[in-house]
């Protein structure tokens, strides 16, 4: 059953955020896109470390009730964009909200980003409704295994792709499972995804992506020319498009988890 925010069926999700992101980006916002039209989000709904709101706004067909975020800079730029009711300044280990706010929290790509996860959790149990549901992905344990530099150079190659990304955690579902139940969490699902060859693609994309990170300093956009017309943009959706159609794999470099907090 589709849930309120969902886009229409058969919604493409690649395309849109190909025409504004780095297309390594796009591929993996994209996959995560889908998951979510069918997974349960019932108001309010709190959209933790939302970013820039580009996430929001190509996923959800509405905005969502607030956006929070760490950081000015991006929350200045979700301004424009309208993908959330609300935008809040604030740590997610200190939330300015009541107890038992919200009914959904969804935190896309975050997590892995914090050192000190439990206190966060801790502050989602604590907003979060009884019944209410988090979801969240985040790279997997597996997330270094394939990577073409990591057969060249070795386990050293994993390290750095890890510190400048700024990877604190990349964990395995039973890793996640015990995190979130010591907080108070049951997981209902959760599911590898993202393929080696998936993998393979973001990797390469951090370095063929350079011309993106020179736009967006000096333009502001990360995509000059995001026209249907631009015949390079077509030619990497097609190389893409395989991917972001692939079934889900039995390992992948990411983990996407659906936890309930229990009604007592």
């Amino acid at each position: 059953m589709r849930n309120a925010f969902a886009r229409p069926e058969g919604y493409d999700f690649l395309w849109p955020q190909l025409a504004e992101l780095p297309y390594f980006r796009a591929l993996l916002r994209a996959v995560e896109s889908r998951f979510y039209q069918e997974l349960p989000i019932f108001e309010p709904v709190l959209d933790l470390g939302s970013g820039d709101g580009s996430f929001a706004a190509h996923t959800f067909s509405r905005p969502l009730d607030v956006g929070l975020d760490p950081w000015r800079g991006p929350l200045w730029e979700s301004r424009l964009r309208r993908a959330h009711k609300l935008l809040t300044l604030a740590d997610g280990a200190h939330m300015p909200f009541a107890d038992g706010s919200f009914r959904t929290i969804v935190s896309n790509s975050v997590l892995e980003h914090i050192r000190e996860l439990d206190p966060v959790i801790a502050e989602c149990f604590r907003v979060l409704a009884p019944g209410g549901y988090f979801l969240l992905c985040a790279p997997s344990d597996h997330f270094t295994d394939w990577f073409i530099g990591k057969k060249v150079v070795g386990k050293a190659y994993g390290r750095f792709f890890n510190r400048i990304s700024r990877h604190h955690h990349c964990d395995s579902p039973a890793v996640w499972q015990e995190r979130l139940a010591r907080a108070g969490f049951a997981v209902e699902r959760i599911w590898y995804y993202f393929s080696p060859r998936a993998l393979r693609t973001l990797e390469l994309g951090h370095y063929f992506g350079l011309p993106n990170l020179i736009s967006k300093k000096i333009t502001g956009r990360w995509v000059l020319f995001p026209s249907p017309r631009n015949p390079f943009l077509r030619a990497l959706e097609a190389s893409l498009r395989p991917l972001y159609n692939e079934s889900l794999p039995e390992i992948g470099a990411y983990i996407f988890c659906v936890a309930q907090k229990r009604p007592s």
